[in-house]
């Protein structure tokens, strides 16, 4: 079965009992390792186990196809339920896989990781179609999950968030999971159990360098600069940077152009407008900022912000490679911001 966006956190926390095999998969490695992880001490509590868990690599399948239920119907020593964990799964594992699935034996669980799946995946349409089986997806935290992370990451210091500080950390993470809260981790050490963190603060510690070229693609091409924003996606994409993350960095920059020009439309200042926006704009982007402001009006930025949610309901829905979905989007709008800059 294909687990429902809005059923995976209970799913995780509590898989059905029919189920003996998981498919955990998508863009953000970081997310994809956590689920896995709390998939399977749904079952073992300590995963270190040699007893309660197999792990399989895929090249071992090649040589025993077999290894997975074998594995699966083993017996623990000391007793209990086991899992079986095969990591970096691949489109080569599809067959062993499916064999197993057809005849379940034993009664362990068995959790596969894989990267990103396009919906014409074999492995993936396997997991999808088997009535005891699922198929978990992994995608960039929305706001509200990134929200849900970065309260509960701090909750544990008894350390709280301010506005603008939570603004700020919701724009600079997100990439992925393992890195949010790796860089939560931090801040939570930089400011101490019990504080409360400010804007300051979460700029001085959070530095998540994915994040730091998703800037460069947002201003290049807001800035109207389509070479700018092509070099500055090549090198987004290797530091880690997924599409989707991208296009929600550009929906949210595009967002705040549009706050502050619907501001001056209605007669007030550029400096006005742009002091009322939370979290403010950094002090090395104001100037680039405000002259975007003059670049673009209400009806382009309109446009603009369309480009970035229909490209990325296509990364997730037509199975088109998201690399270019994203990358085409990000020319478009570069290209709106150059017609800005010729009136």
């Amino acid at each position: 079965m294909k687990v429902a966006a809005g059923r995976v956190e209970a799913f995780i926390r509590a898989p059905d009992a029919t189920v003996r095999g998981i498919l955990v998969y998508g863009p953000d490695s970081g997310l994809v390792r956590e689920r896995a992880e709390t998939l399977a001490r749904t079952v073992v509590p300590d995963l270190s186990d040699p007893f309660l868990v197999a792990e399989i690599i895929p090249s071992q399948l090649r040589e025993i196809p077999t290894l997975i239920a074998d594995e699966a119907a083993a017996i623990a020593l000391t007793g209990g339920r086991r899992v079986v964990r095969l990591r970096d799964a691949t489109e080569a594992v599809a067959t062993p896989v499916e064999q197993f699935l057809e005849d379940s034996p034993g009664d362990a669980l068995v959790i596969l990781q894989a990267g990103d799946l396009n919906p014409r995946s074999g492995l993936r349409k396997i997991f999808e179609a088997a009535p005891n089986a699922a198929a978990v997806p992994c995608y960039a935290d929305d706001e509200r999950a990134l929200d849900r992370v970065i309260h509960e990451t701090l909750a544990k210091e008894n350390i709280r968030v301010s506005p603008d500080a939570m603004a700020y950390l919701s724009a600079n993470l997100g990439a992925d999971r393992g890195l949010s809260r790796s860089e939560l981790e931090k801040l939570a050490l930089y400011v101490g159990s019990g504080s409360e963190v400010s804007v300051a603060d979460a700029a001085a510690s959070v530095g998540n360098s994915s994040a730091l070229s998703l800037d460069d693609v947002v201003m290049a091409a807001a800035g109207g600069n389509p070479t700018a924003a092509d070099k500055a996606l090549t090198r987004s994409y290797q530091e880690g940077a997924n599409p989707v993350t991208v296009l929600r960095a550009m929906a949210r920059h595009l967002l705040r152009l549009q706050l502050v020009r619907s501001k001056i439309d209605t007669g007030a200042t550029p400096d006005v407008a742009m002091k009322a926006l939370r979290p403010p704009v950094f002090f090395k982007a104001a100037g680039p900022f405000r002259n975007q402001l003059r670049s673009w009006n209400g009806r382009r930025l309109g446009q603009a912000l369309n480009l970035t949610l229909e490209a990325e309901q296509q990364c997730k829905q037509t199975g088109m490679p998201a690399e270019s979905l994203c990358g085409r989007t990000v020319l478009q709008i570069a290209r709106l911001g150059m017609m800005g800059q010729r009136r």
